[in-house]
């Protein structure tokens, strides 16, 4: 455990050597976005949409952290007889961006709970019901300026056994591609 507090250190303070990251007027910011992608596994969705929301302050200029939040629908698909329910999953989540450089190459995710929401059933046709949710995560990689964010990601809520039926695992996850838009709050 001693290692992990150690290495966190480390990369913190790297990070905060890091000079030329983001202009110094872009301190705070909301962050207003799209996302799209193809749900995977993709047992009981077939593709996902969403928006998102996010505030972030640079603590350092490579260096972000916030919160952040959206929604994502999950297109629910036929499956060896099981007629899935659409759902959707709103995230309550830590944001964390590390920015090598003004602009340019990015990595960040998102840590948190994904809520899951929608029908109670996982399927029209079957009384197993879904999990409320579970542990949210959305690692992501992309490029960005002052203005904006494009980002190639995957986004996923473990929901551990909750929700399967037979031989179908309930998974609430996609890989995609997302784009969001700075406002900036001041510094």
């Amino acid at each position: 455990m001693k290692t992990i507090k150690k290495t966190v250190l480390l990369l913190g303070l790297a990070t905060t050597g890091i000079v030329s990251a983001q202009s110094a007027d872009m301190t705070n910011m909301l962050k207003i976005g799209a996302n799209a992608g193809v749900a995977l596994p993709a047992e009981n969705a077939s593709a996902a949409a969403g928006v998102d929301v996010a505030y972030q302050n640079l603590a350092t200029p490579g260096f972000g952290f916030g919160i952040a939040t959206g929604y994502t629908h999950y297109f629910g698909k036929e499956n060896n007889g099981l007629n899935n329910n659409d759902f959707g999953v709103v995230p309550v989540a830590a944001l964390i961006r590390v920015y090598p450089k003004q602009t340019g190459f990015y990595l960040g995710t998102d840590l948190g709970y994904g809520f899951i929401t929608g029908d109670k059933q996982v399927a029209s046709n079957s009384a197993v019901e879904r999990p409320d949710g579970g542990f949210y995560i959305k690692p992501e990689i992309g490029y960005h300026n002052k203005d904006w964010n494009f980002a190639l990601q995957y986004q996923k809520v473990f929901t551990g056994d909750k929700g399967e039926i037979g031989g179908q695992k309930y998974s609430a996850g996609a890989l995609g591609a997302g784009v969001s838009y700075n406002i900036p709050l001041g510094k």
